[in-house]
């Protein structure tokens, strides 16, 4: 069985993963996000940002070593931001911010964009990579001002991208996604699937043997 390393501290996509049947060793990458994207030049497509941020989660795993992990591993690193009015909307850190971008998306449609980051490493080596990024539309539905103020209350909006979630409060006030809902809870399954495919790795090769 090949490790799939996942560049994250994320428990919802530990979650989709070992639901789908991998367990993955949990690595956390150093990555500060915010300064990353705005590092990256005012041109970067909002595709470009989640993708690099994807990469340099992978890559920052990689640098720190994988210590005692199979010589025959996948890191994977993934990224997700809500486009709102054309800009990117990552994690909201505060109450304020959180109920501003609630306030301009309550009733509204937004994208989902989460990068993904695949790399194949053999004998400490990068032997493979690829990156792609998926696009879920979400749709939102409009909280009533007592739900809103429990919801922030929660802490739970503030520490995810786009101030939601799919998975857990947030789920109430998501009306319908048009897309995949895997990448909406932050690593999406089709489009691993196919990079994991792009560079050699088989789902079957990472599936958790669950026999009794």
């Amino acid at each position: 069985m090949t490790h799939l390393v996942l560049a994250s501290a994320s428990p919802a996509r530990r979650a989709v993963l070992r639901a789908a049947g991998i367990e993955p060793v949990v690595r956390v990458s150093d990555v500060d996000e915010d300064a990353l994207a705005a590092a990256l030049p005012p041109d970067t497509g909002p595709e470009a940002v989640v993708t690099e941020l994807a990469r340099a989660k992978a890559e920052s795993v990689l640098r720190a070593g994988l210590g005692d992990i199979a010589a025959d591993c996948v890191v994977v690193g993934c990224d997700s931001m809500l486009l709102v009015d054309g800009r990117l909307q990552g994690k909201p850190h505060t109450p304020e911010v959180t109920r501003a971008r609630w306030a301009a998306m309550a009733g509204r449609s937004a994208d989902l964009i989460t990068g993904h980051c695949v790399l194949r490493v053999s004998e400490g080596r990068v032997v493979g990579s690829a990156l792609d990024c998926s696009c879920t539309t979400v749709h939102f539905a409009k909280p009533e001002p007592e739900e809103l103020d429990a919801y922030v209350a929660s802490g739970e909006p503030l520490q995810v991208a786009g101030a939601f979630t799919l998975d857990g409060r947030g789920g109430w006030f998501v009306e319908r996604i048009s897309g995949d809902p895997s990448s909406v809870i932050g690593i999406g399954l089709p489009l691993l699937r196919r990079l994991l495919g792009d560079v050699g790795v088989g789902i079957a090769q990472l599936w958790a043997d669950t026999s009794p």
